[in-house]
């Protein structure tokens, strides 16, 4: 019996990184070089799911740009901004540690907990990836029922199917 992939929200940072033309800065550039290594080798694993904000976001910018990075998301099914992950963003807004100006990160956030996503795939280690967002969000989840995506880095995703020894 075929085991089903595990669901993957693609939150912007991933496919700008992959675009994105090599940068000057070593950490950005091991970033970009474990994004592309990640999406060669071990994005079929998982089913991939984008949403009506990274299409927003991944569209602003030099147009040029912008054009390769929708063509690099638009195969993924969209998951759509409701009442309730609006809703939802606003309580994360509130009770997670984050700045006022995260409304969108919250909304991410939202968005791959209420569509039941079992990761959440980023580079946004300022707002999303950050301890003590991991450490909050499955708690704050919990007092609504709701299961709470693992957030994480491609490079935490690269070597998923190697058995450790």
């Amino acid at each position: 019996m075929p085991v089903d992939r595990p669901t993957l929200y693609l939150e912007t940072t991933v496919p700008s990184y992959l675009i994105a033309k090599p940068s000057t800065d070593v950490v950005i550039l091991t970033h970009q070089h474990m994004t592309s290594e990640w999406w060669e080798r071990e994005r079929s694993r998982y089913e991939v799911f984008v949403s009506d904000l990274v299409h927003e976001e991944v569209s602003r910018g030099d147009a040029a740009a912008a054009q390769r990075r929708i063509a690099a998301i638009g195969e993924y099914p969209v998951l759509r901004i409701t009442d309730e992950a609006s809703e939802l963003a606003a309580v994360y807004l509130r009770e997670l540690p984050l700045p006022d100006s995260a409304g969108a990160d919250a909304l991410h956030l939202a968005l791959a907990t209420l569509n039941g996503m079992d990761y959440l795939l980023t580079w946004n280690c300022r707002h999303i990836a950050r301890g003590s967002v991991k450490r909050a969000l499955p708690v704050i989840n919990a007092a609504r029922e709701f299961a709470s995506p693992t957030i994480c880095t491609p490079e935490e995703l690269l070597y998923e199917d190697e058995n450790m020894d």
